[in-house]
C-alpha cells in the first residue's frame, strides 16, 4: 500500500491534476503508478493541458516521493489514498473525492455513523448551548461529529462532542501541519486523542480563503446529515449545505428567534424543506438510528438547599441572565449569585457567558 500512496502523495503536489483529471488518467494508464510515469501522448490522451503536463513533469523532476512520505512520518501524518481500505466509505461515495487525505489520529467505522454541526463563527447565547447540547447527545449517542475546526459553533461542537467521550473529526481548510485558528490548536491536539485532523491539502499549506469551500464539500461528504445551528444568509455553513445536498446527504436546521439575524439561514433551510432539530432523537429519527449508549439527562443525586431549590427550579436549557433568574426564583441578588455558584459546582448548571446561565445536565 505504501507504493501505491507514495504516487498519491505526489500528484497531490501538482499543480492543475484535481481528482477528475487525476481519474482519467489512472484509467488510461492503468495504474497509479504508470500514471506517475506516463509520458507525453498517455498524457494527451487522459485530457491533461499543457499547463498540467508541464506540472507533473517537473513534479517528477524536483519531488522525491520517499523524501516525502518521510517528512509525513516525521510530524505524525499518515496519508491514506483513495485505494485504502481506511478511506472514509462516505466520503469515497461523493462525486470526484479526493484521492488523498492526510491524516492525524484514527478512523474508525464507527465514523461511518457521522453528523457535521455547523453555522455561525459569533453564535447568540442561544446558538452555543444549542450547538453544546445537540453535540453532547449526539455524540453520548455514538455518532461521530464532524465539523471544521472554526470558531463558534464549530469549536463548541468538537468541544462537547470530546467532552462527552465521544468521536469527534476536524476538517481543516490548511496544511494538517497549519492548525487554523492558531488558538484552536490545544483543541486540535485532543482532538487527535478521540478522533482524527483531516485535510486534503500538502503539509505547509496555508488558510486560503478559496481553501474553505472544498473543506466544506468534505465535512458534508463525511457525514450522514448536515445540521445547521445559526447562520447569517451569506454564512459558509450554507456552502457546506449545498454541498451536502448535491451528495444526497440530509440537511437539517435548529429553529432561531424569529429577531436574531442569525436566525434566517436555519429558518430558509427548513421552509425549503430541511429537518427541524430541537434534539438529538430529531436528528437520530430522521437518519433511523438507535442509540448506542445511553444519555446521562438525569441531574445528580445531589442534596440542595431550599434556596438552590429555588434557584434550579427556574433555571432552562436556555441561557437567562442572573436578574432574570433572581427575580422568577424571588431570591435577592446575593442570594442568587450564592445558589448558582452552588449549582455550579454540583454540576446542575453552566456559566455560558458572563451572567449568564442554564441548565448544565
Amino acid at each position: 500500500m505504501e507504493d501505491v500512496v507514495r504516487y498519491y502523495v505526489g500528484f497531490n503536489l501538482v499543480p492543475g491534476i484535481g481528482p477528475l483529471r487525476l481519474a482519467r488518467l489512472i484509467e488510461r494508464c492503468g495504474s497509479i503508478a504508470a500514471a506517475w510515469h506516463a509520458d507525453e501522448t498517455m498524457m494527451i490522451a487522459a485530457g491533461l493541458d499543457a499547463r498540467s503536463m508541464a506540472g507533473l513533469q517537473e513534479a517528477r523532476r524536483r519531488i522525491d516521493l520517499d523524501a516525502e512520505l518521510e517528512r509525513l512520518r516525521a510530524v505524525g501524518v499518515t496519508p491514506i489514498s483513495i485505494a485504502d481500505p481506511r478511506y472514509p466509505p462516505l466520503l469515497r461515495m461523493i462525486p470526484a473525492p479526493p484521492p488523498l487525505l492526510y491524516l492525524c489520529g484514527t478512523l474508525t467505522p464507527a465514523d461511518q455513523r457521522a453528523v457535521a454541526i455547523v453555522g455561525t463563527r459569533h453564535p447568540s447565547h442561544y446558538g452555543r448551548e444549542a450547538a453544546r447540547r445537540l453535540a453532547r447527545d449526539l455524540a453520548s449517542a455514538g455518532l461521530t461529529i464532524v465539523s471544521g475546526l472554526a470558531l463558534g459553533i464549530d469549536t463548541i461542537a468538537h468541544t462537547a462532542a470530546l467532552e462527552a467521550g465521544g468521536r469527534t473529526i476536524a476538517v481543516l481548510a490548511s496544511g494538517i501541519d497549519r492548525v487554523y485558528p492558531e488558538r484552536n490548536r490545544a483543541l486540535a491536539e485532543r482532538i487527535k486523542t478521540s478522533g482524527a485532523l483531516l485535510s486534503d491539502y500538502p503539509l505547509g499549506t496555508p488558510p486560503a480563503p478559496l481553501n474553505f469551500p472544498p473543506r466544506n464539500r468534505i465535512i458534508s461528504g463525511l457525514s450522514l446529515a448536515t445540521l445547521v445551528v445559526e447562520a447569517g444568509e451569506s454564512s459558509g455553513a450554507l456552502i457546506t449545505v449545498q454541498f451536502a445536498l448535491d451528495q444526497g446527504r440530509e440537511v437539517m436546521a435548529v429553529p432561531g428567534s424569529i429577531f436574531n439575524p442569525l436566525s434566517a439561514g436555519p429558518h430558509r433551510l427548513i421552509r425549503d424543506g430541511a429537518a427541524i432539530v430541537t434534539g438529538a432523537d430529531d436528528v437520530l429519527a430522521v437518519l433511523n438510528l438507535d442509540r448506542q449508549t445511553t444519555l446521562a439527562d438525569t441531574p445528580l443525586d445531589v442534596a440542595l438547599t431550599p434556596e438552590e431549590e429555588a434557584i434550579y427550579a427556574v433555571v432552562m436549557a436556555e441561557p437567562q441572565h442572573i436578574d432574570m433568574i433572581g427575580r422568577a426564583a424571588g431570591q435577592s441578588a446575593a442570594a442568587t449569585a450564592a445558589a448558582l455558584a452552588l449549582l455550579e459546582l454540583k454540576g446542575l448548571v453552566r456559566q455560558v457567558a458572563p451572567l449568564y446561565y442554564a441548565r448544565g445536565r
